[in-house]
């Protein structure tokens, strides 16, 4: 005996309902919910822990190279640098990069560039201008301020021909208590 619809030249199917459908992408759901539980009540999400570098170490051979270094010679109590780049092509750059002890990010830029493009890449592609700000004892007196609507801060100014950022997710105090103590002295000790 053949079956009617093998008979009518269709093979053979089971019934798909509206109801039947609505089931399976329930099912389907609620399987995919008890993963994300399942993977989250096992996950390590501990905090990692960003080892300091030597920035110093990099400054002294800048230094060497010839290059007119902006740079803190110390930090704050409980204040890390947790990454340093220098490119001493033609045209040498550096940044050293700083959490402060709230774990706040402050970064430090020296290039011979726009300082727009600097604004761009490193705070926000139309960060809006403040004051200019006054700072005593500073490498440089006057410092230009802006900020983005996300939180971050920057102070910008030219050291010789060079511009020099200093910017960052932490307070306008921070960013400040960097820019009172960046020299271009040579690194001692």
């Amino acid at each position: 005996m053949t079956d009617q619809r093998e008979a009518a030249g269709r093979p053979g199917r089971y019934q798909r309902t509206i109801a039947g459908g609505i089931g399976s992408m329930i099912v389907l759901v609620v399987a995919v919910l008890a993963f994300v539980v399942f993977r989250g009540a096992f996950r390590d999400n501990a905090a990692v822990e960003v080892d300091p570098v030597d920035y110093l170490a990099v400054v002294a051979p800048a230094q060497e190279s010839g290059f007119d270094i902006v740079y803190p010679p110390s930090l704050p109590t409980g204040w890390k640098a947790t990454s340093v780049d220098f490119d001493p092509g033609a045209h040498p750059d550096w940044g050293v990069g700083l959490l402060t002890d709230t774990g706040k990010f402050v970064g430090v830029r020296q290039e011979d560039d726009d300082i727009d493009r600097l604004l761009a890449t490193y705070v926000d592609k139309s960060p809006q201008e403040g004051a200019l700000v006054t700072v005593d004892g500073a490498i440089v007196p006057e410092w230009r301020e802006w900020s983005d609507q996300g939180g971050d801060h920057a102070l910008a100014a030219t050291v010789d021909d060079y511009e020099v950022l200093v910017y960052g997710s932490a307070p306008v105090g921070d960013l400040l208590t960097v820019v009172r103590s960046l020299t271009d002295a040579p690194v001692t000790g």
